[in-house]
């Protein structure tokens, strides 16, 4: 049964290794499971998953295989109910009456009958009140009604009253797919880091105080500069247009590189970066900052960081007075070309789904502009583009 999880947790692309398995092993065999379904399943999370964004898949592939049980002794064991009883075979409604007639036999009293039926009965039943089986009163089983039981089958749950239920996910935000929120951001970012100690000495040095205190005879306080990231980083955000549809997802980002990043500036543009950017959309016409001179002010060790759906007229890119808001003397693609020479480790990420990417010329045109280095904006493409920014 184990070997099993190891092989579907891989087969569902988690990456589990065969070094974690075998600690997974020795934490079981330590009885640091505890016998229970339930430990054995924190002890293998703990164990087998390195990474959040492969929580859901884990929780699914964990229900698959140890659906229905509730001790470890019970995945080693040939199974007592037949397979075929789990099937969906019919759907019962009952009156009013019917369900009032229906006793919650309570935790110890539920569980010590489910064992005592289990011995007991030895063939397929359907729709009864007594024993496991389909549709029923009873306390167990699939599809029946009881205010309080053991969902033994089933994918899904009608009544929201069962005692244990195993296939419950608890982690569903985390998949490498969906769209994030503000904490998934802040996960994502993270592997954007480079640590130094800097600012005051405000920090208690552990070791430092342990050694000196040691050798002076008294306590001898030692403190240090706290570490932070000192990676320095410069978003610029597109906004207006297109972009409405978007602003949610931005704002998250926004939020979250505030938080991650000690040295971080952000900047505004509309569709295609020109020779003015600004840093408030309300002064936008009045208060802009010249390209040149941001150019000029930021040393090259900044990482650049683009957001927008890259969704605008092709010639907003390749032609002078391509703009729609005024008349730019040099094309876009000119301003790319300056601010990902001055910034090499630079990336786009888009809030547009990656497979429609192709259909809009534009989002090639800013692609090839950025040597490749557009990334979707999902915690996996977000992931790749840390990545490329952390070399």
């Amino acid at each position: 049964m184990f070997l099993r999880l190891f092989t579907d947790l891989r087969t569902a692309k988690v990456p589990v290794t065969l070094r974690e398995y075998l600690a997974l092993l020795e934490g079981v065999e330590a009885d640091l499971a505890e016998h229970r379904v339930e430990d054995f399943y924190h002890l293998a999370r703990c164990c087998l998953v390195k990474d959040e964004r492969h929580l859901d898949r884990f929780d699914q592939v964990f229900g698959q295989v140890f659906k229905g049980l509730e001790t470890l002794g019970q995945a080693v064991e040939a199974q007592a109910i037949p397979d075929e009883w789990l099937r969906k075979l019919a759907e019962k409604y009952l009156t009013d009456a019917e369900k009032a007639q229906i006793e919650a036999l309570g935790w110890d009293k539920l569980f010590e009958t489910l064992k005592q039926r289990l011995a007991e009965q030895q063939g397929r039943h359907q729709g009864g009140s007594k024993w496991i089986g389909t549709a029923g009163t009873s306390p167990y089983g699939a599809y029946g009604y009881n205010p309080e039981g053991v969902r033994i089958g089933q994918d899904g749950n009608r009544n929201f009253s069962a005692v244990k239920v195993w296939d419950k996910r608890e982690f569903k935000d985390f998949d490498d797919t969906r769209e994030l929120g503000v904490r998934n951001l802040r996960i994502a970012l993270r592997r954007l880091r480079k640590f130094a100690r800097t600012g005051a000495a405000e920090e208690l040095d552990l070791d430092s105080t342990i050694s000196e205190t040691a050798r002076h005879g008294y306590l001898d306080v030692k403190l240090r500069p706290e570490r932070r990231n000192a990676v320095k980083v410069l978003l610029f955000l597109d906004v207006g247009g297109s972009m409405d549809w978007h602003i949610e997802l931005a704002e998250e980002l926004f939020s979250a590189a505030r938080a991650e990043f000690k040295h971080f500036e952000h900047f505004y543009f509309h569709n295609c970066p020109y020779e003015r950017v600004w840093r408030e959309n309300r002064r936008r016409h009045d208060q802009t900052i010249h390209t040149l001179e941001l150019l000029r002010t930021y040393p090259a060790d900044y990482r650049v960081v683009f957001v927008g759906d890259a969704s605008m007229s092709p010639y907003e890119i390749a032609m002078p007075g391509g703009s729609v808001e005024h008349w730019n003397e040099e094309a876009g693609a000119v301003w790319m070309e300056r601010i990902t020479g001055r910034f090499p480790k630079s990336v786009w990420l888009n809030p547009v789904q990656q497979h429609l990417w192709s259909y809009t010329q534009s989002i090639r045109q800013i692609g090839s502009l950025m040597g490749g280095r557009m990334f979707p904006l999902t915690l996996d493409g977000l992931d790749g583009a840390m990545k490329v920014l952390a070399r």
